[in-house]
């Protein structure tokens, strides 16, 4: 007999729906699956025998091909358990005809025949709703994550009886209801705030302006002055994420298994940090089975690289892209893949490699030929794509041991969001191939268009590229950053005082170290 069970699996980060056809026929017992399967699928042949045994059901002993169609595309991981299970039975004849039509099933199986958590059930449910079917049956310990798509019914199965049983209708399940919203609102709690932060206030100007326009920063100061402090509060400053940008990045966290189990949500923006040992895989993604890397998983977030210069060259150069387009483009023989890439990145760094040159209270060890090396590990152009460059100096002990609050987040995200509504009203009509959310974003069209400046303003720049040397590509960073400036201050027209201060954020270019 022949039955076929609708599944799912995730390419990329995209769900997809895979038919599992089950085929029994009168022969020597074996157990055959095809439709280029990976390991973990073709092993699933013996979690599913002994889970339909264990269960208590008769496992049928003769010639059993399962087809996983299309068969072109490969297949791996165990979520195929569940519905490679279910199809025996139901070629056994153990389900009633039409009982598995609309039904899209998922999980993996344990020896004893419950059901296991799977990766990417957010993507697979997006694919199950848009394909408009009867349902999507995930294991329990999925349901409320695959419950976050709206307009589809989710049910959440413990174990193979309880499916079967469901399925036969003789067992009721009540769908899952997820309160997206609700969830979305306990979890926005990020525990940590810039009132933190004593001293440093040109730091926390620099990370205001770049929150207000998206733009990357750069931090350079002494071991132990607070770059990281001030880099994991960067994103309470930043604007909340909505729900759509949410379940965006939850899509991506979901497909990678970092989803917490209790807050099956991203409801923050994200902060990543890898170790400076991470591989070009790691970072932007890839693998046999390409899985998103470090700046995927910072979507509509943070990537924090701390200790810059200790990343490997070809890690640093392969975040250009991304940088420059918001998603990343992995090549393989037989397709492309494309991850959403869009983050906010904050590098920190010591001036040197004992880290104390220009610190004023500790002696500087290093040759210039060192600190010169040390320094030129990051390429220019990588530079020139970080729009903010910053001075973090040790704080002196009566900014440590001040009792005064200092400002806390929520006052600085309020100026944020003024000058991020600004810059969406601006961009907001105009019809452009990609949308651009921020400042950061603008194209050198839109740069002329919206940066103009008066005859003083020319001369602040024509003074600030004869004295720094700045390419073009550091000049149009310069006005990006003067026109958020602006955008903070309320004032249409970039002022000589706005483009001074972004001048003031570029003072690590390469011709001055």
């Amino acid at each position: 007999m022949l039955a076929r069970v609708l599944s799912s699996s995730v390419f990329g980060v995209d769900g997809y729906l895979v038919t599992v056809e089950v085929d029994i026929a009168y022969g020597l017992p074996v157990f055959n699956i095809v439709g280029l399967p990976d390991a973990a699928v073709k092993e699933s042949q013996h979690r599913v025998q002994a889970a339909i045994k264990n269960s208590g059901l008769a496992f049928p002993n003769r010639r059993i091909t399962v087809n996983l169609a299309p068969a072109d595309i490969k297949k791996e991981g165990p979520a195929f358990d569940l519905p490679i299970a279910v199809g025996i039975i139901a070629a056994a004849g153990g389900i009633g005809a039409g009982a598995l039509d609309g039904f899209v099933l998922t999980g993996e199986l344990s020896l004893d025949g419950s059901v296991r958590p799977v990766k990417g059930v957010v993507s697979m449910a997006l694919a199950a709703r848009t394909a408009q079917v009867r349902g999507l049956i995930v294991p329990a310990a999925n349901g409320l994550e695959a419950g976050l798509v709206p307009e589809l019914t989710v049910y959440g199965v413990s174990s193979l009886v309880q499916t079967l049983n469901f399925l036969n209708g003789t067992e009721k399940l009540e769908p899952v209801r997820t309160d997206a919203r609700q969830l979305f609102e306990q979890a926005r709690d990020a525990g940590i705030d810039f009132s933190e932060v004593h001293g440093h206030e040109h730091a926390k100007r620099a990370l205001e302006v770049a929150a207000a326009g998206g733009h990357n920063v750069l931090m350079t100061g002494p071991p132990g002055s607070g770059k990281t402090m001030l880099a994991r509060r960067l994103p309470t400053i930043m604007p909340p994420l909505t729900l759509d940008e949410a379940l965006e990045a939850t899509r991506i966290h979901s497909v990678a298994g970092t989803l917490p189990a209790d807050v099956p949500i991203v409801a923050v923006r994200p902060f990543r940090s890898p170790h400076h040992n991470v591989s070009e895989a790691g970072m932007i993604g890839g693998g046999t089975f390409p899985r998103p890397g470090e700046a995927s998983l910072a979507h509509n977030g943070v990537l924090f690289l701390d200790e810059l210069p200790e990343f490997r060259r070809d890690v640093l150069e392969a975040l250009r892209q991304p940088l420059e387009d918001g998603e990343v483009t992995i090549g393989r023989a037989r397709s492309t893949l494309t991850f959403p890439a869009r983050f906010m990145l904050v590098g920190a760094m010591n001036p040197c490699p004992c880290g104390f040159f220009g610190d004023p209270k500790h002696a500087c060890t290093c040759t210039p030929q060192k600190i010169r090396r040390y320094r030129s590990r990051i390429s220019g152009p990588l530079l020139d794509r970080i729009d903010i460059h910053i001075e973090v100096p040790a704080l002196r002990y009566a900014d440590v041991a001040d009792k005064k609050p200092a400002e806390g987040s929520a006052k600085v995200r309020e100026r944020v969001l003024k000058a991020r509504e600004v810059q969406l009203a601006r961009f907001g009509s105009l019809k452009l191939r990609r949308p651009v959310y921020c400042n950061a974003q603008m194209t050198p069209a839109l740069i002329r268009r919206f940066c103009p400046l008066t005859k003083e303003g020319e001369e602040v720049v024509r003074t600030a590229i004869d004295h720094y040397g700045l390419s073009t590509r550091a000049y149009h960073r310069v006005l990006k950053v003067a026109r958020t400036i602006a955008d903070l201050e309320g004032r249409e027209q970039i002022e000589p005082r706005h483009l001074t201060e972004a001048v003031q954020y570029r003072s690590f270019d390469r011709n001055v170290w």
